[in-house]
């Protein structure tokens, strides 16, 4: 059974850092590609930024530079290093796994199963 529980979510000022956290079961980290998505009220959900078994990653422009997604396969354990935030970031944050899949994908369907979400709220 697959399980993402994220965390790590909160207040901060532009300019400031926050790390989230996304703890997993069923996940096999070697092999299954995961990402960060975000949404805000009344807008479609966004790929942040993905990474495959290998540890290749991929990211949308508006972070890059910004954010850093990994992984550590002993913890199982997704992560996402936000940098020079802004209040553009602020948003619901999603962890997501592909379970069988190699590739670097920022589309929702791609995606068989979702963390509930952590709140990032960015004032400036």
């Amino acid at each position: 059974q697959v399980r993402l529980v994220e965390s790590g979510g909160g207040s901060v000022q532009s300019g400031g850092s926050l790390r989230l956290s996304c703890a997993t079961s069923g996940v096999t980290h070697s092999r299954d590609s995961m990402a960060w998505f975000r949404q805000t009220p009344g807008k479609e959900r966004e790929g942040v930024a993905t990474i495959n078994g290998h540890g290749t990653t991929y990211y949308a422009n508006s972070v890059k530079g910004r954010f850093t997604i990994s992984r550590d396969n002993a913890k199982n354990t997704l992560y996402l290093q936000m940098n020079n935030l802004i209040s553009e970031d602020s948003a619901m944050y999603y962890c997501a796994a592909a379970i069988g899949s190699w590739y670097l994908e920022l589309t929702q369907s791609h995606y068989n199963y979702w963390g509930q979400g952590t709140q990032v709220t960015v004032s400036s």
